[in-house]
């Protein structure tokens, strides 16, 4: 089978921890053949299919060397075995035109991963809004004077943008308030954008965790990241270290309430964010974490990804 993915070049892949990568060395290894684009070679003309310009590859045993292309050429996307989306973030416009052009694809007949309209649906900051029982005290505004109430009525919070990223532009103001008019300025760019502010959870300490749900099924094991020195974001793009860990009580709960009805939408990979016994984000367009889950737990979350594709496409 023939299988498509839509990502970043593959020139900037680190082989060593990139779950794209692991995704397809399984599909891989199971005989299925591996092609590659990105988001800039999707191509749409009137009386023709969406097509790709893409590169048909082979993997290498090399960190430094690890693909090798076979042959590049257009390819319809109707006529691949799936589609997978792994662009990472942000989500700006031409990630939002991409899922459209996706979505055409679908319409022809392509099998899509996440599903496009489902990623557009499913903004990762505010998707947690659809399910407040699981998340701590949240605010989502552009109006400083909300912001204020909220400090004033929880102490310490966590102001964060809505297209973040990797941690970026997430903020902590304590009990003195101090800079929360400068911070929510910067954030809110004079009320012109929205912003996110969240009680301050101190179960952070013990890791900001990462739990995976493919095909409605939570992976047994998660990835506590976990805040060094003096930085309050766990996130292992600004040195949060990486725990792989069992799923508590709690994370099932959150991860078999969501699961299914995730699923049913069109989202076969979900990764729940979840803070002490609060879900606090909900990512959709390219989560990641699975080689660091497998190395430290034993748990082979890329068979179990590539075992919920094929059954996704026999379905």
């Amino acid at each position: 089978m023939k299988l498509l993915f839509v990502a970043d070049p593959l020139e900037s892949f680190k082989t060593y921890k990139d779950t794209t990568f692991a995704m397809m060395r399984e599909a891989a290894a199971r005989g299925h053949e591996l092609l590659a684009c990105t988001p800039q070679d999707l191509h749409w003309r009137r009386g023709e299919p969406v097509t790709a310009r893409a590169r048909a590859i082979t993997l290498g045993g090399d960190a430094h060397d690890w693909f090798r292309t076979v042959r590049s050429a257009p390819v319809a996307l109707r006529d691949m075995g799936a589609v997978l989306m792994r662009k990472d973030p942000p989500f700006d416009s031409e990630y939002f035109y991409a899922t459209h052009l996706l979505g055409q694809a679908e319409r022809e007949g392509a099998r899509v991963f996440n599903r496009p309209a489902a990623l557009r649906d499913h903004p990762e900051k505010l998707a947690i809004l659809e399910f407040p029982q699981f998340i701590a005290p949240t605010l989502v505004t552009r109006d400083e004077r909300d912001v204020k109430a909220f400090h004033a009525e929880h102490g310490d919070i966590i102001l964060k943008p809505l297209d973040g990223m990797g941690g970026t532009g997430i903020f902590r103001v304590g009990r003195d308030g101090l800079n929360l008019g400068s911070i929510v300025e910067t954030l809110n760019r004079g009320a012109a954008q929205t912003l996110m502010v969240q009680k301050y959870l101190p179960e952070i300490v013990h890791g900001d965790k990462r739990v995976l749900v493919i095909g409605g099924q939570a992976v047994p094991f998660c990835l506590a990241r976990i805040p060094q020195g003096s930085e309050i974001r766990g996130n292992l793009a600004v040195g949060g270290k990486g725990v792989a860990q069992r799923l508590s009580e709690r994370d099932e709960e959150i991860a078999q309430a969501l699961g299914p009805v995730l699923a049913a939408r069109g989202l076969l990979l979900v990764g729940l964010d979840v803070i002490g016994e609060c879900l606090t984000e909900i990512n959709v367009t390219s989560p990641t974490c699975f080689q660091e889950i497998t190395a430290q737990s034993g748990f082979d979350v890329a068979r179990m990804f590539v075992d919920a594709l094929e059954a996704a496409l026999r379905a």
